[in-house]
């Protein structure tokens, strides 16, 4: 019988399984043969885990933790010293322990058996400097279902990436990696290696074990592929907690999933944050977006979101981070939502480098436009860190790393009784920032926050709909509100001819980004 840890595990291990160990040492691996060798030296306080326990090693590098079943050994890499990657720049932090191996039955295959436990499970490390001052790279749903879309990814995204890493130390996916298809995990993997840094990975909706009974084995083949699906690591004064927030199925009705963590994974985060000093900065990256985006939205199980806030509130510094909507949002958590921490804490939802889906027609480089839902167009995300403290920046692709705002100004507009308006999105925008607009280089005015559809995008949708031919492509996804678009009137008495209007957003972090566009003002053209 294949076993592997479940809630019931957790809470009743003494009755489901006779309780072995597992040990070893962290140590580090001065001739890089990734083997423990008698001269080579252990490193203390490092911590280690079984996915539920987590543990520091002693003076002498040597650790010991509980095995009930199956289980991912795994160390959290430590600031200043870093992990082996393999061949295509995966780390490898892990050891898999699943004597009878995954499901036989599964359609797409996971861990072969394992056997039993070796004498010694070592990890290697090799000591780096690393900067507390530091970039990082964040994609959003790749989600190719086919090999085309796999190419849409390379040349629209990969390629791109390759010539703008900027000062990228790692990057990471928040998951949907693919779309349904496992087997397409080795062509994502194949093309993110082209970057040439080591890449942490999340697992989403889509990259789930369909075969699944129970949700702790819905991640098999993730695991062989990437590793364990809850894990965590430092890099300078940062800790990085990577969790799987999908239940599947839907313990509700056994359908679908639901947003949510198991009880072992509450218990991981819970013994790993003990261990974490109260000044960094915590960064969660998971998959699927805590806070609703509607009234009567249960996406996610609040208990667990509940939990999560008080487990991370003794923590000064922290930002979440998810994907899954193919959409942008800046989401910030007060007492409201149940956050009881000193600040407001920030979820950055990511928008995604497929971003609607591979819809629309061709850009300049020849894949799908992919404007999402809420006028974001496709893109990936920069994260500096300084110290405990953080900034983002999203690059649209195919576009100036200026092109921040998209707007909608009429080409055209009546002098006198005009109703147009301008309308302003600003990618990595909320309710908070300021936007303000002038013509003609005027006094700058605010723009007013209005949650409805962005009209380029409505426009670029409405194309399809009015035409009498199908346009090359798939027809995008419909319009929604969109979190980050400002509105205005046109200023009166504008003379008649061109004009210049210009916009310009301050962001969260006080960064100004501007966009301009040219109108022009003609005399009535009325109705005889």
């Amino acid at each position: 019988m294949n076993f592997k840890i479940s809630v019931l595990c957790v809470l009743f291990s003494s009755l489901a399984f006779a309780q072995t160990s597992v040990s070893g040492y962290v140590f580090e691996d001065t001739n890089g043969n990734a083997v423990k060798d008698k001269k080579e030296k252990g490193i203390s306080s490092v911590a280690v885990s079984n996915g539920i326990e987590v543990t520091l090693t002693d003076k002498n590098g040597r650790y010991a933790l509980p095995v009930y079943g199956d289980h991912t050994i795994f160390v959290i890499k430590p600031a200043d010293y870093r992990t082996k990657t393999d061949a295509n720049n995966l780390p490898k932090f892990y050891y898999h322990h699943k004597p009878n191996g995954s499901p036989a039955d599964f359609k797409y295959k996971g861990t072969a058996p394992t056997g039993k436990l070796p004498a010694e499970v070592n990890f290697a490390l090799y000591s780096t400097k690393e900067n507390k001052d530091f970039q990082i790279l964040v994609f959003g749903d790749p989600q190719p279902y086919t090999l085309k879309e796999i190419d849409y990814f390379r040349r629209g995204i990969i390629n791109e990436v390759k010539n703008n890493k900027k000062n990228a130390v790692f990057g990471i996916s928040l998951g949907d990696l693919v779309g349904d298809d496992l087997s397409m995990h080795p062509h994502y993997i194949a093309a993110v290696k082209e970057l040439g840094l080591p890449w942490y990975n999340v697992i989403g909706n889509h990259d789930m074990n369909f075969d699944a009974k129970e949700d702790p084995f819905s991640d098999e083949t993730f695991e062989e592929n990437f590793g364990p699906a809850n894990y965590a690591f430092n890099y300078g004064n940062v800790h990085f907690m990577v969790l799987d927030d999908i239940l599947y199925p839907d313990p509700r009705d056994g359908k679908g999933y639901w947003g949510g963590f198991r009880e072992d994974q509450l218990k991981f985060i819970q013994n790993n944050l003990k261990l974490v000093p109260k000044d960094k900065l915590i960064v969660v990256a998971f998959h699927i977006q805590m806070m609703p985006e509607r009234d009567g939205d249960d996406h996610f199980r609040m208990e667990d979101r509940k939990r999560l806030f008080e487990l991370l509130k003794p923590f000064e510094n922290v930002l979440m981070m998810s994907a899954h909507t193919h959409k942008q949002t800046q989401i910030f958590y007060t007492r409201g939502e149940g956050w009881e921490g000193a600040a407001a804490l920030h979820e950055y939802n990511v928008g995604t480098t497929s971003g609607d889906w591979y819809s629309g027609t061709a850009d300049a480089t020849g894949v799908p436009a992919s404007v999402m839902r809420d006028g974001t167009y496709r893109g990936y995300s920069f994260i500096d860190f300084k110290d405990n403290k953080y900034s983002i920046q999203y690059k649209a692709a195919g576009h100036p790393d200026e092109f921040q705002i998209s707007l909608y100004v009429p080409k055209v507009i009546a002098s006198r009784r005009n109703s147009a308006r301008i309308a302003a999105n600003f990618f990595m925008g909320s309710k908070n920032d300021l936007v303000e607009y002038r013509v003609d280089a005027g006094e700058w005015k605010p723009m007013a926050y209005t949650e409805t559809m962005d009209p380029s995008f409505l426009q670029s949708v409405l194309r399809w709909d009015t035409g009498t031919e199908l346009l090359q492509g798939r027809r995008p996804s419909n319009p929604e509100d969109s979190k980050h678009l400002w509105m205005a009137a046109f200023p009166g008495k504008l003379a008649l001819g061109k004009h210049r209007l210009q916009v310009r957003a301050t962001d969260r972090y006080g960064r100004i980004h501007t966009a301009e566009q040219e109108f022009e003002v003609k005399e009535p053209n009325p109705v005889p």
